[in-house]
């Protein structure tokens, strides 16, 4: 079997672009990967171009081989854009597998654990309508959902103010935790707004509403910054899904600075990185929460890592696609409210109407730019 060809699509998806990626093969049979980081998409796409050239001609079986020539052959290893590039391959060259031997890929990678996968939910933004928002939470919760997330507040006008940040978030979480009680867990994502001293005293105060954790409380680009928030606070702390590799997720695991690795298989290179990412975790009573706020094809193959990993608390779901997209795939995971269900297809479990798809195109949106009250840039 021979790797013949490498296409992209990029699909509308709630404003923002689902960019896929199509490798096709000799004997008919083609997989399918996802790209997790949207926002850079064209400095994905030269990635793409690039990793073409290695794979076309070579075996699909060699996943591990292809792999290491895609991260290091340029001299210079990957960084996370092309990490995402990487991983969107490596993917659709595990679905390959998979379709050709018949198998979902849980199988490939040591046999199933679990029966299913938990999932938690986006409440949504809507924060600032405070009435409508718990109103939300009540609604998933008798949806039957058990774990809700939400973000740190920031200003409709897209300021953030950090104090105000911190008051709103804490503010915010004790009325959410007093809607809905004590049986459903609680996760907040500071989506890496706040410094230390803000962040210290986010998780202090919200200590005693019992947080399932607290999502990327501080930037990513310095993880021993989290050695003074370990030692501060006793909420359990998540973070990694920016990370492009095991060796960025290094500090966090081996110093045990964090309870939940927020591995994004579209990001941290792929199934291949993903697998050895879980498995430093395990090591140290760490467990996946996988970070998933894109579309089916990574919500299919997290379904199959999480399937496969004794150390898994939970899978992300954001939103479906709209109807008109959704239609476009010909199978994919089916999420109920609380899991993510297992299946038996082939490979990862998608797949996707190809010439339907190809009459669409799109274009990543431009996130958020935040700004603090002085003017001064901050992150989203």
């Amino acid at each position: 079997m021979k790797i013949t060809g490498l296409e992209v699509l990029t699909l509308p998806d709630h404003g923002d672009s689902m960019m896929l990626v199509v490798v096709d093969t000799d004997e008919g049979i083609h997989g399918l990967g996802e790209v997790g980081i949207r926002s850079r998409q064209r400095a994905v796409a030269g990635g793409l171009e690039h990793l073409a050239e290695l794979i076309v001609g070579e075996d699909p079986r060699r996943i591990e081989h292809l792999w290491q020539v895609m991260f290091r052959r340029g001299f210079f290893p990957a960084d996370r854009f092309l990490g995402a590039a990487i991983a969107a391959v490596d993917v659709a060259l595990w679905d390959i597998r998979g379709k050709a031997l018949g198998v979902p890929v849980h199988e490939l990678l040591g046999g199933r654990v679990r029966d299913h996968v938990p999932a938690y939910v986006h409440v949504g933004d809507g924060y600032h309508d405070r009435e409508w928002f718990l109103d939300r939470c009540r609604e998933l919760t008798a949806e039957g959902w058990r774990h809700l997330r939400f973000a740190a507040p920031h200003d409709a006008d897209d300021t953030l103010d950090a104090r105000r940040c911190l008051r709103d978030s804490v503010e915010l979480f004790h009325q959410v935790r007093d809607t809905v009680g004590h049986e459903v867990e609680l996760i907040l994502d500071v989506h890496t707004r706040l410094d230390p001293p803000e962040a210290l005293t986010l998780c202090r105060e919200i200590e005693a509403a019992r947080p399932y954790f607290v999502e990327d409380p501080l930037r990513c680009e310095n993880p021993d910054s989290y050695r003074m928030l370990r030692a501060r606070t006793g909420v359990p702390l998540a973070a990694g899904e920016q990370y492009g590799s095991k060796w960025e997720f290094r500090t966090l695991i081996e110093d045990d600075l964090i309870d939940y690795a927020r591995v994004d298989i579209g990001v941290a290179a792929g199934l291949t990185e993903a697998k050895k990412i879980a498995a430093m975790a395990e090591a140290h009573h760490i467990k996946l929460a996988t970070h998933n706020p894109l579309g089916p094809v990574t919500a299919a193959s997290s379904l199959q890592l999480n399937l496969a990993c004794p150390n898994v608390a939970i899978q992300e779901h954001q939103t479906d696609p709209d109807p008109e997209i959704a239609a476009l795939f010909i199978a994919r995971p089916t999420i109920v409210p609380g899991r993510v269900e297992m299946n038996e297809l082939p490979g990862i479990g998608v797949d996707i109407d190809r010439e339907a798809a190809r009459r669409y195109r799109a274009t990543a949106a431009e996130r958020p730019h935040l700004r603090a009250a002085d003017g001064a840039f901050t992150n989203w």
